[in-house]
């Protein structure tokens, strides 16, 4: 009877020692959507329109899976790519289409959000609020930043006299990628005065009352009050081109006004745009699939609260779809 008693006892100490291992063993709340524990580090970089964005899905990210450290460089989007197609980083921030010819070195993107490139003013513009009025068409967009034909502000407003002083991007970058887009050109046949990186152009414009640049919308707009910058304004597009800023094209007050018609297609795209997480080649690694997968899933939630836009369904069917082969 002692040697039954004792058995059994060794054979409930042995289970609880194995539920004990395994109660340890495994955290919930650091669970990848299959059930497996997941714990490593991810590295991104790139475009400066995706950025604040992705460092908010990185802390949710962290604190539901607190194993997993992020690291997240700006620089815009052509490093971004350059540095996923070299391997120094797991993903790129791309705010653009990918080429073809990058696509066949093994650019991989991931549509997941959305948000649009504007054109920006300083507020302290002697004509601002006849700028505001008349909005600028496409073809007055070409004869500044391409044909180099508009140079005065009197072309815009008769009374005027001065000159423009006109701001571009002079790193390789998604947003005058896609303004140019909107052109009919690429970002090299952009005039203006080169400014590195969204903070520069509009620190560039807040500086200098006669300006004109291109920012990204998360740069021209503060993204907790969702009022403008200080210093900058969006310059209406005359999207219908009949000289004045008719009440369906002014939607620019706020961050938020902006955000709804870009998704509700009343602002031109481009420059609208999908913006990217770029691979190269489709992900095997399990913590750069779990974030894409939360990414593509959950995350979309935080896109609105920072003044992005959630992808349509259907772009983010297919990139899981990418995932699951």
């Amino acid at each position: 009877m002692k040697e039954k008693i004792g058995s059994l006892l060794f054979a409930i100490a042995i289970l609880a020692i194995g539920l004990t291992f395994n109660s340890c063993g495994k955290k919930s709340s650091n669970n990848s959507a299959d059930g497996e524990e997941i714990f490593g580090r991810i590295s991104l970089s790139g475009a400066f329109a995706l950025y604040p964005l992705a460092v908010k899905w990185a802390e949710d990210f962290q604190k539901l899976h607190p194993d997993v450290k992020i690291e997240i460089d700006g620089g815009g989007a052509g490093k971004g790519l350059t540095d996923a197609l070299t391997g120094q980083v797991e993903l790129g921030m791309v705010s653009r289409d990918l080429s073809p010819e990058e696509t066949a070195k093994g650019a991989v993107g991931f549509a997941v959000a959305k948000d649009a490139v504007v054109p920006t003013i300083n507020e302290k513009n002697p004509h601002y609020a006849e700028l505001v009025k008349r909005g600028i068409t496409l073809k007055e967009a070409q004869d500044i930043w391409i044909n180099g034909t508009l140079k005065s502000w009197s072309q815009l407003i008769p009374s005027a006299k001065e000159d423009i002083a006109v701001f571009t991007r002079s790193d390789a970058c998604g947003a005058a990628e896609t303004w140019a887009k909107w052109l009919g050109k690429h970002q090299e046949d952009l005039l203006g005065e080169g400014v590195h990186g969204d903070p520069g152009v509009a620190t560039a414009v807040s500086k200098n009352p006669l300006a004109i640049g291109i920012n990204n919308i998360g740069y021209a707009y503060d993204n907790n009050t969702l009022q403008p910058l200080p210093g900058i304004r969006v310059l209406p597009l005359d999207v219908n081109g009949n000289g004045k800023n008719d009440p369906e094209e002014d939607f620019y007050a706020t961050k938020d006004q902006l955000t709804k018609a870009i998704a509700d297609g009343k602002y031109p795209s481009p420059p609208a745009r999908d913006l990217y997480l770029v691979t190269k080649g489709i992900p095997t690694d399990p913590v750069v699939v779990a974030f894409l997968k939360y990414v593509l899933g959950e995350g979309q939630k935080l896109n609105a609260a920072a003044g992005y836009i959630q992808i349509a369904q259907d772009k983010l069917d297919a990139s899981l779809k990418k995932l699951s082969k």
